[in-house]
């Protein structure tokens, strides 16, 4: 399948180096199309969308963000720590706004999971379903979130 100009743009700002260190594929070698339609294939087997996933990681990211003293201990037990830095960063798809910089941590202590996740991961999923590809440093598996959140 022939690229338009704007996904070799989009695939481009993807790589190492270019909007952030890491990179937004890891290991992944597969085109951003390719991994975004495994993981919504997989969401649509357990029966969540990806603005469902969006809504839930933004909700705890407002109610971490609210709290000025550090850990928060969530309704379910989880604790929860938005983390901020000065500054945004950017989107590899063209049109997005910037995000803020800083990143979420997420326990839940009877699963016995720990994620974290960026404002930025909630726009890419919210909008493409893009969760990074595998191996990513900051990649959100969808098994994990659904285990944590919808199971």
């Amino acid at each position: 399948m022939k690229q338009t100009p704007e996904e070799k743009n989009i695939q481009k700002k993807m790589q190492p180096g270019s909007i952030t260190l890491e990179g937004f594929l890891g290991e992944d070698n597969r085109h951003y199309h390719d991994i975004i339609d495994e993981d919504l294939r997989l969401l649509d087997k357990f029966g969540i969308t990806k603005e469902q996933i969006a809504d839930k990681l933004q909700k705890i990211t407002d109610e971490a963000f609210e709290n000025y003293d550090g850990i928060t201990t969530l309704e379910n037990g989880a604790k929860v720590e938005y983390v901020t830095f000065r500054g945004k960063v950017v989107s590899p798809f063209s049109g997005q706004k910037p995000s803020p910089k800083g990143f979420v941590k997420y326990f839940d202590p009877q699963k016995q999971i720990s994620i974290s996740w960026c404002p930025l991961n909630i726009q890419m999923i919210r909008e493409f379903g893009f969760f990074e590809g595998k191996g990513s440093p900051n990649r959100l598996e969808p098994e994990v979130i659904y285990e944590l959140f919808f199971k």
